[in-house]
């Protein structure tokens, strides 16, 4: 099997009623959907739990994940009476994950106490979800200071890990989001705190991974947040399979962002044949050095018309080549021929090894026919993508790119990757695509 259910899950200790005597009252509506969840769970009927946990035996440099045979947790030092709760681990599970994450070089430290107390980011979601999945082994991960690529790819090895031990493996994101939404927040107040959160939630909802990955970083510092890197994780091992995202609730009275979400699998994702096929084309060049022939052809593939085939690992730009107009008879053999050259020569990367595979991703645009523009102020970046021309020198830049929001970043990047001086006059045809990811 694989992964069957994935959720966000906050951590405030005065959730459990043991811990808050009364003050969870404030946040009912986050108890209500928490409960929810814990059905939801349960109805997924999972083999194994992973908790990503904030809070756990962090290394700054490596993602941790527990070796030893087990673990165990209170909430004592929160005032709770309530008794320690102990899980045994899944070994298989950890041993697969090892290998996958040496086999894409993601650093992974053993976290071998034999007496491991988890900490509240792990026992808090515990509380509510544990008890739908009684005797369930637990996987306690932690992740690191690495840049944010690097979590993504862990939840990427966690996918794969999940599937070759044929299990079937739930993924809880555990983590709060701003610390600093209002002037009593523990971490101080910081306007920027509430539109961290207003992305984080957007990004969970639409399953938009790309959102979270480039994320200004002044603005995560300034939020105070501690479970970004837990749902980045979540969101990588997530993928690459069908789900059905839904946010049950989101509030913060007491200054920190509570949010809680479900996001039940439903199986692999079917991407679009023209994505398929860039896929295919690159696997089996990149394994055996063939080109690719099309089968049977979508009205799509049919049309002729300029194709773009773009490449990412990790969230990052791995290959990037398409045309200008169409040099082959139709959209197949475009896809076909730019998936090649963007895999094996792309001049700003290495050619795409076997080992890389199983982490890349892959989107095709297919162009509409190149305009001249007579009014920049019909440009819209979002929409339209751009050439720019000087004395022979041509640039492109594709439409609706992360971090690229108005028309004068468009044309200065143009001009930059055709050796085009600022200062120079230029000419400026507009295209629109149709994406396919």
């Amino acid at each position: 099997m694989g992964i069957v259910f994935g959720c966000v899950a906050p951590h405030p200790p005065l959730l459990i009623p043991d811990v808050g005597h009364g003050q969870e009252k404030a946040i009912q509506a986050t108890t209500d959907a928490m409960n929810r969840l814990a059905d939801e769970l349960a109805e997924a009927d999972p083999q194994t739990l992973v908790v990503i946990s904030p809070h756990g035996r962090g290394h700054g440099d490596a993602m941790g994940v527990l070796t030893a045979t087990g673990c165990a947790g209170n909430m004592r030092q929160w005032g709770s009476s309530l008794p320690q709760t102990a899980y045994r681990n899944d070994l298989e599970l950890v041993a697969a994950l090892q290998q996958e994450a040496a086999t894409a070089h993601i650093p992974v430290k053993s976290i071998d106490d034999k007496e491991y107390q988890l900490d509240h980011g792990s026992i808090v979601p515990m509380y509510f979800l544990g008890a739908k999945a009684r005797g369930i082994p637990v996987v306690p991960m932690t992740f690191s200071y690495l840049p944010l690529p690097y979590h993504f790819a862990l939840g990427q090895a966690l996918r794969l890990a999940a599937e070759r031990t044929g299990k079937r493996v739930a993924v809880i994101a555990s983590g709060d989001l701003s610390h600093r939404l209002t002037q009593s927040a523990p971490s101080g107040y910081d306007p920027e705190g509430q539109v961290f959160d207003q992305h984080v939630v957007r990004a969970v909802r639409e399953m938009d991974h790309d959102v979270l990955l480039n994320l200004n970083p002044v603005l995560v510092e300034r939020a105070g947040e501690c479970g970004l890197r837990s749902i980045v994780i979540l969101l990588g091992a997530l993928e690459a399979l069908e789900v059905t995202p839904q946010v049950h609730s989101y509030e913060g009275p007491f200054g920190v962002g509570y949010m809680v979400a479900s996001l039940p699998v439903k199986g692999p994702r079917q991407p679009h044949p023209i994505v398929s096929l860039a896929r295919e084309t690159i696997e089996r060049y990149v394994r055996e050095g063939k080109t690719l022939k099309p089968g049977e052809l979508t009205p799509e593939m049919k049309e002729r018309a300029p194709v773009f085939v773009s490449i990412k690992k990790f969230g990052e730009l791995r290959g990037c080549i398409g045309t200008y107009d169409p040099a082959r008879e139709n959209v197949a053999l475009e896809t076909i021929a730019n998936a090649v050259s963007a895999a094996t020569q792309d001049p700003r990367f290495y050619p795409v090894s076997v080992e890389e595979l199983p982490y890349l991703c892959y989107s095709v645009d297919v162009l509409t026919r190149p305009q001249k523009v007579t009014d920049r102020d019909t440009l819209d970046p979002k929409r339209y993508g751009i050439i720019v021309e000087h004395k022979g020198k041509r640039g492109l830049l594709l439409p609706d790119l992360e971090g690229i929001d108005t028309v004068e970043e468009q044309i200065l990047i143009c001009s930059h990757k055709a050796g085009i001086s600022p200062q120079d006059p230029v000419d400026i045809y507009c295209f629109e695509v149709q994406r396919y990811r």
